[in-house]
Parts: C-alpha cells; structure tokens; sequence
C-alpha cells in the first residue's frame, strides 16, 4: 500500500491518453513508442534505486472538454488496460501510431506520482525494436507548474497537492468528514458482501476496509470500477477528501446498484427454466390422466404414433425389448434435451428396418428367365448358361443359400444389367450399393452412436430404403475399396459375404444383430488383384471377357441403336445407321472391350441428326393440345386435295406418335462423310501394325489391363556405347527383370541364333541397347512379356523384321522355359480387334483357347511355343 513520499521538484512525465492512474491502484503497461522507452530507460532502467515518474492524462484533440494547457508537438503512445480488480495488462497493439506529428495534444494540468515495482526488456524481432513492460503503483497527486522538454521526453517541474500529517489530523475530527466516511464504509461494506456471495471473495477486500485510511480507500475502490474518462478526471481532479469520499461513495453505490439489476435479471431466467421444468411434470401428469380416461389423442401424440409403428415392424423379441427400453428412456427425456433427437432417429430407424417384409416371389419360370437374360444380353453364353444353374437350385431349393456372384470384367461389358437381370427374374427389389473409393470401415458397419453426427452403414440404409428383407443387392467396384487408419472395409465385407456370419451381422450403429442371409448378394469388379484372398475366397468368380466385333455389331444393332434413338426423340423414319457404318465405327472409332464408347459415339450421330430434323421441321405448339402441321406434311396433304390446316394430337401420346405426325421427306442415312463430319477423322487404321513394325527391332506382344486385353509394342534399338541395357516406358519391375532375363538369354544363344560370328562373341562390344515400350504415360509390368523382348532383340540384332500380322505372349525364364501367362482370351480377342492375323502362344496356354468364340479363332493362325524357346526361335521370325 502507497505510504507518504516525498517528491522531488522536477519529475519525468509519462503521458498516459485517455486514461487516469489514481493513488494506490496498480498497472501494469508496456512502452513502445521511442519517448516513453528513453524515459523508462533513462529514470528507470538504469537507476539502481526505485525512480518516481509522473503519470500525467492527456485528452485527444478530438475531445471537446476543457483542457488546462496544449502544446503542438508529437506524443508516443503506450497502451494499457485496467482489469476489475486494479490491476492491469497491456494488450500488444499501438491503437494511436501513425498520428500526424503536429496534432494539438492536450495535457491535465494534475496527474500522479508513480513508482516501478516491476520492470523487464524485450526486443521484437525481426525489428529489433526495444520495449518495457513496467509495473506502477500510484503514490500521490501533484500539480503542474511548468512542461518542458527533455530529449525525447517530457518533463515537468510539479508541487504536492497530499495534505500534510497535521492537517489530516485536524479534518479527521470534522464530523461531516465523519459521517461521509461513515456512508462510504457502509456502502463499500455492501458491496463487498454482494460479491462475496457472488464470487466468494472478499476477505483481502474487508481488512483493506479496517486498515487503510478513507481517503485512501476512495481511490482504490473507484480505480477498480470501468468508468469514463471525465469521471476518472473528476476523482483526479478531488484534492478536498471530503469532495473525493462523496464522489467515490456515489460510484460505489451506482455500481452496487447495477450488479443487483444484473442479479434481478438472472433470477428472472432461471425463473423462466423453473417454468419450463414445470409445465413439463404438468404435461406428463396430464398424459397420465388422459390414459386414466381413455381420452388419449394418439395422433397427436408423435411418440405413441412412433410405438405404433415398432409394434408392426415385426422386431424379433430381444431387438423388441432393446427397442421397448430406449422407447422408455426417451419418454423420460425432454424434446430440448441433447440426446433426444438422437435417441429418436435410431428408434424410427428400429422402425423402418425390413425385420420381416420380403418381396412375395412368384413361381421360377427358367424359359422366361432365359428369354429375359437373351433380350437384355447379347453373348455372354457361358455367364447365362451359370445364372440359369442358380435360379434352378432356387427354384428347387427356395431358401437354399447359394454362393455370392462376382462379375469380373472390364467396364462396360453388362456387369451391372446382369445383376439386375437376376433380380427381374427372381421378382425381388434391386439396390444397387458402390463401394468404389470406400476406405472407411464405418460405410459398411455404421458409425458407434456416441459419436456426432452417426449414421447406419450402407448396408443397412440400402435395406431401409427398399423396404424388404430379401433383394438382390450389388456390391458395385468391390476392387476398389481402400483401407487407412479408419479400418478396411474390405476386411468387414468378410462377414456380410459369410453365410454362416451373415445371420447375425452386427451394425454399429444399429447394436443389434441383424439377418442379412436372405439378400442375395452379387458382386462386380474390374480385376481380381486388389481384391484380398479371404473375400474372394467367399465369392464365385465369373469372368466377363470383352467382346468381338462381331458380337458388339449385334448388340449396336439389336439394342444401342433402338436405345439412342429413343434418348434423342427419333425413330427409324428420321435416322438409320447401317450395318456397314456401325462397322466402320466399332473398328476405326472405338477400340474396347466393352460398348460404352461406341454408344457415345452412336449418341453423337444422334445428336447430329436431332439438329438437321429440328430444322427441318417448322411446327411450333399453339397450345397444350393442338399442333401446327410441318411444311412438307401440309403440302402433301393439300396437294391430295384435304382442307387441313392444323391437326389435334392428344399430349397423351409418346414421342414417336407425336414425331410420326412430322415425318420428314426421307430419312437421315449415315454415310462415311457424315461420320467424317460428325466423328472426326478415324482414330485407328489397320495399316498401324504394319506401319509401326517396318523396321527390325520391333516387335508386337499382347498384354492384359484392367479394361480387356491390349496390343503392346515392343521397341528396340542399338547405339555406340558400353554395353549398358536402357529401359523406357514406366515399367515395372517384373517388366523390367523380363528386358534383362531376354538380353541375358539372346547373349547365351547368340551363336545359335547366327547372330554373331566364332571370332566376334560378343553381341553388346561397343554399344548400349535401348528398349522402349509405347505410351510411356501409361504404367506398364508384368511377366508376360518375355517372348516379346526376345522376339524384338533378336529382330534387331539380326536385322530381320518381325512380321506384321504376327503378335504374342508368354513369360521367358533365364534357362529358355515358355511358361503360361493369365488372359489368353481377352488378349486373344484384342489381337483380334487389331486386325492381327497370327498369334503365338506358350504350348499349355491353349487349352485357354476353348474360351475364344470360334469364329475369332477361325479368323486367327494360333502358333504354339514350345517349352524350349530355342527351339521355336524360326518361329519368331518373317
């Protein structure tokens, strides 16, 4: 606490803006500004005893009150903040930089003697810029009798306004002073108790009371209380205590008074809860009642509806009692309180589920499956002929649990439609479930209820959705689920796909076990690879190769066509494409294995024809039901002499009545220049082969990808150099241990092979190989490439080209073993796409061949490779 001082006659002043340091109080302030960091460091800082500077307020230009003298020059600025208690902080910003150096500032002619019970340095980087944090305590009031400069600084020569000993003696027996200090006591004494039951705190507060003198205390208590300026002027300004009692006693009580009016206020609320806590117990024992009468309102009751709807939702007995007990809790619980709505949606989920409601299956027709599967597919015999099995041994054994379909296959080849075609055959509802990207385990088991935001997994939405217990439910791109630190869904796929687990499966979310054993499931993926053992373990694989021109000429015909036409509004009056268009586009427009680029490109001659139609036609609607006749429908119909004007056609009618009524003169029919025009310039020739194998060194392999089979080149060169082997094309490392095991071996065979002479042995003296395989964008690896590099290095060593109609396939071991690769069929078929005439193939890979349709391998001279390569090098050759 602040004792007597004695102040010197000249003292440092340290301007504070807008603000008022009173004796007693405590602040605590950080300087920045160059003068107010000269000061503390010149008075301060580098004094050993405790310095006394004075704390002087200075108004804004800005402020309008009166001011006791100006001066117009520059001022730094420091920022402090006051808290409740009279202790203070600083906060890190200069709120007044930047003011114009010639601003009027305006000083208080009383301030305050300060000193530091607290100092510390600070540099700011990266400026370097120096700064204090100085903590003050108020010690006296003074006068300004003069302001002057020192450096940067002020300072100002000032006279005491404290009274003296004696004085404060003799008005300490005054009894107005008496009774005033009385008044402030007992005011300060209530609002110390007011807090105290509010903050519980107080006890430093009442030994201040019984220790330190009034006067003193005036101070304190009004440097604790946020009010203005002019008010924090006015108490500096009280040099009469009897003044400066009277005015601290009238802040004391106004703030005393606003915390009582914040007391009211909080009482009011929670008076308000109370109310609302109240009418709740009124509202149940009103249902109570109401139950009691049988006056109950079901209807409006959402809850006794909800209870309604669990009862028929045919819950087996222990998932109705779980279901019966968080029914109850909710009840308890009020719509505001936060679990209610939550409790609420996994209770009308219980609801919703399919516990008992299946699809009503009518009697397995096989023909009619047949004739259904043949409309819908094209080919596919051998996939058919296996879905057919399955709806036998459904139809003899209804409940028998056959194994879990997986269609693999490249995209577009009917993976999809076949799943669906099996649920249109067995009369059950279709859902379709895409796990492509899926790497949460949660998509699959639901999300734990307790965490926000929980929903079911997809499994159970699907079955919520189709309302049955029994459907035929896809799981779409099952190889391309992933797994991260949120689980694997391919690990909880295991027991959705496990007959014997699958009776029981336990969602998260739903913490109930449900049966899952009567959904059929069907899988599709586009390879086998990404898919884990255990779950293709539970899985019947059937393989969907891609299709041969042939076939998809058929499906163009038989089902693209009718289907575009339809999508773009026409029919066959407005557009036909033959046969031979249709060809040219599958063999120069599109190479695939599936269809779905030749239905784009289909759909673009639509389009096309659409806008020459359209332009054609003239009509425009008059009204809802009446339609204007085309030009050439009118003039036909008057040249036979009708009187027509306009024809009334009912809006019931579809798209080709109403597009039979403006039949053009003659249909649109595709030629190559329309396809030119429309499609652009061919993308293949079937002069690629030849053109890109002219050279020795080149060769053609087949490779299998993900969307069918594919041609691969194969490109070598020789050049000057050391002997090195170089390998281009984002090639693996099986492709590239392939390149290194097929030079290693033509090196070993090279006297065999006439490729070297008995004097000069050595194939790589004096120069590096290169071998490049095309579309280096696109990753490449695998073994199968093997015969290929040999096929290329010995072309380039012997200078003999390979020839063009001729590709193959086969791994090649580093003792000259042909060994089987994966595939055959798709890699057959692309050859076949390829316009490839031969084909080699390892010996025990043609018993693939039975796969391949056979008018593909009429089409194609199929060579077999020994298991000896050397054996078969002539083979290789032109």
């Amino acid at each position: 606490m602040a004792e007597s001082v004695e102040l010197p006659s000249r003292l440092a002043i340290l301007p504070f803006r807008n603000k008022v340091l009173l004796p007693g109080a405590i602040i605590r302030i950080r300087c920045t500004s160059p003068s107010s960091v000269k000061l503390v460091e010149q008075e301060l800082w580098q004094r050993e005893e405790k310095g006394l500077i004075g704390i002087l307020p200075v108004r804004d230009s800005a402020e309008t009150a009166t001011v006791a003298s100006s001066l117009s020059q520059g001022l730094g600025t420091d920022t402090v903040e006051r808290n409740p208690k009279g202790q203070l902080g600083f906060p890190d910003a200069h709120k007044h930089e930047g003011k114009n150096a010639q601003e009027v500032i305006h000083w208080h002619n009383r301030g305050v003697a300060a000193r530091a019970l607290h100092l510390s340095r600070g540099v700011e980087k990266p400026s370097g810029r120096v700064t204090y944090i100085v903590v003050l305590e108020g010690l006296c009031r003074f006068n300004v009798q003069e302001l002057s400069t020192r450096g940067t600084y002020y300072t100002a020569r000032i006279t005491s306004l404290d009274m003296t000993k004696t004085e404060m003696e003799q008005i300490e027996q005054d009894p107005d002073f008496m009774a005033l200090s009385r008044q402030f006591k007992a005011t300060a004494t209530e609002l110390i108790s007011v807090l105290e039951q509010k903050q519980k705190t107080g006890g430093r507060t009442k030994v201040l009371l019984e220790t330190v003198p009034v006067h003193k205390l005036a101070d304190i208590f009004v440097a604790s209380f946020e009010i203005s300026f002019e008010e924090q002027l006015s108490m500096l300004d009280s040099v009469d205590v009897k003044v400066r009692i009277s005015k601290a006693t009238e802040l004391v009580d106004r703030h005393l008074q606003s915390i009582r009016v914040a007391e009211k206020i909080t009482q009011k609320v929670e008076g308000q809860l109370s109310k609302s806590q109240k009418e709740f117990l009124l509202r149940q024992q009103m249902r109570a009642i109401k139950e009691e009468l049988g006056d109950n309102d079901d209807d409006e009751d959402d809850l006794a509806a909800l209870e309604r709807k669990m009862q028929g939702a045919g819950m087996p007995s222990n998932i109705w009692k779980h279901a019966q007990r968080e029914l109850r809790r909710l009840k308890k619980m009020q719509p505001q309180q936060p679990g209610y709505n939550s409790s609420r949606v996994y209770l009308e989920l219980l609801a919703d589920l399919p516990w008992q409601k299946a699809s009503e299956e009518h009697e397995l027709d096989l023909k009619a499956a047949k004739e259904r599967l043949d409309t819908d597919h094209y080919g596919l015999v051998k996939v058919k002929q296996r879905i057919i099995e399955y709806l036998a041994v459904r139809k003899l054994k209804p409940d028998a649990r056959g194994p879990v379909l997986c269609f693999v296959g490249p995209p577009g080849v009917g993976k999809t439609s076949l799943a669906s075609s099996i649920a249109a055959a067995l009369g059950r509802k279709f859902i379709r479930i895409s796990l492509g990207g899926v790497k949460d385990e949660a998509d699959i088991r639901g999300h734990r209820r307790t965490y926000i935001g929980s929903m079911p997994g997809r499994l159970i939405e699907g079955l919520k959705r189709v309302a049955v217990n029994n459907p035929v439910m896809l799981l779409d791109e099952i190889d391309k689920t992933g797994s991260d630190v949120r689980g694997d869904p391919a690990s909880a796929l295991l027991e959705v796909l496990d007959p014997e687990q699958n009776k029981t499966f336990n969602d998260h979310y739903l913490n109930v076990p449900y049966d899952l054993s009567k959904v059929i499931f069907v899988a599709t993926a586009n390879r086998i690879q990404p898919i884990p053992p255990p779950l293709l373990d539970r899985m019947e694989v059937i393989e969907l190769p891609g299709y041969t021109p042939e076939e998809k000429l058929k499906i163009a015909m038989q089902h693209l066509i009718p289907r575009v036409l339809d999508q773009h509004g026409l029919n066959s009056d407005f557009l036909q494409i033959p046969e031979a268009m249709v060809n040219i586009v599958i063999q120069r427009y599109t190479r695939e294995a599936g269809v779905r680029n030749l239905e784009r490109k289909l759909a673009a001659l639509a389009r096309a024809a659409a806008v020459t139609v359209a332009e054609q036609e003239e009509a425009v609607p008059l009204s809802k039901d009446v339609q204007r006749l085309g030009p050439p429908l009118l003039e036909s119909r008057i040249a036979d002499g009708a009187e027509v004007e306009m024809e009334v056609i009912p809006m019931s009618v579809n798209n080709h009545d109403i597009s039979s009524a403006f039949k053009v003169s003659s249909p649109l029919i595709v030629d190559e220049a329309m396809l030119e025009k429309v499609l652009g310039p061919p993308r293949y020739d079937d002069r690629e082969t030849a053109e890109r194998v002219a050279n020795p060194g080149v060769s053609v392999g087949l490779v299998w990808t993900a969307v069918g089979g594919e041609v691969q080149f194969v490109e070598a060169t020789a050049m000057v150099g050391k002997g090195d082997l170089h390998l281009t094309g984002q090639l693996g490392d099986v492709i590239k241990e392939s390149a290194q095991i097929a030079l290693t071996w033509v090196r070993a065979r090279a006297t065999e092979l006439n490729l070297v002479t008995a004097e000069n042995s050595n194939l790589l003296e004096g120069r590096d190989i290169h071998v490049h395989f095309p579309a280096g964008a696109v990753p490449k690896d695998g073994p199968s490439a093997g015969v290929t590099l040999v096929t290329s290095l010995v072309s380039l060593f012997s200078q003999k080209r390979v020839r063009a109609d001729t590709a193959m396939t086969g791994e090649m071991t580093l003792r000259g073993l042909v060994l089987p690769v994966g595939g055959i069929k798709d890699k057959v078929l692309a050859a076949h796409r390829y316009g490839i005439k031969r084909v080699i193939l390892p010996e025990r890979n043609l018993k693939d061949l039975v796969e391949v349709p056979s008018h593909v391998l009429s089409s194609l001279e199929v060579t077999r490779l020994a298991t000896k390569i050397y054996n078969n090098h002539n083979k290789l050759g032109a």
